[in-house]
């Protein structure tokens, strides 16, 4: 087993274990939440279950989306489904709710810089992506439409069902809607690991 595979998983475990953390400070600073959080929120509220397990459902139906899309999970992927979910509850019984509205727009901000590194930290792991955006590239080829219109409208669905259940929509929504992807475009290529070709003889 070489050192850069173990590196991968090192690097996919940490990643997914930190986005899961991120997620449970965002939740915490009160200011709004990704759109899937919001429905997470809005699931765990009108169910009764805890976020982290909502989080992992939420999870496995995207995942079972994939089956007509002929999308193929990798570990990374299943790995994805399984650990968000509760290392989201850790980052909530660790992280106490700030105070002030300083307080929590630092704890946002924290909490959205450690979600684009964890972004980086496992795709770049380059083990499977997760259940969410392989549903936006498998609706791409299979339908053909353009990643931006996927994308856009599977936010503002997910969006407007998680605020219908009374999940949190917030400044901290819009701005999780205008910075994440910059904020990712800089972390990924940071923590990418390349792919190893066999030297010319």
């Amino acid at each position: 087993m070489s050192w850069i595979f173990l590196r991968r998983v090192a690097q996919l475990l940490a990643g997914l274990f930190f986005y899961g953390f991120s997620i449970g400070m965002m939740v915490r600073a009160g200011l709004g939440v990704s759109p899937w959080d919001v429905l997470g929120q809005g699931t765990s509220l009108q169910t009764g279950i805890a976020f982290g397990l909502a989080t992992n459902l939420i999870g496995l139906a995207v995942l079972l989306l994939w089956i007509p899309l002929r999308q193929k999970p990798g570990p990374g992927t299943v790995l994805n489904v399984l650990l968000v979910g509760p290392s989201a509850e850790v980052g909530l019984a660790v992280v106490s709710e700030p105070s002030g509205i300083w307080g929590q727009i630092l704890l946002f901000a924290g909490g959205l810089t450690l979600l684009a590194v964890a972004t980086g930290l496992y795709i770049g792991a380059r083990m499977g992506p997760g259940p969410r955006d392989g549903l936006m590239t498998g609706l791409h080829a299979r339908f053909g439409w353009p990643i931006w219109a996927v994308r856009t409208g599977i936010e503002v669905s997910v969006l407007a069902v998680g605020w219908a259940l009374g999940g949190t929509v917030g400044l901290g929504t819009v701005a999780f809607a205008l910075l994440i992807g910059p904020m990712v475009n800089r972390t990924m290529p940071f923590f990418h690991i390349p792919v190893r070709t066999a030297s010319a003889p």
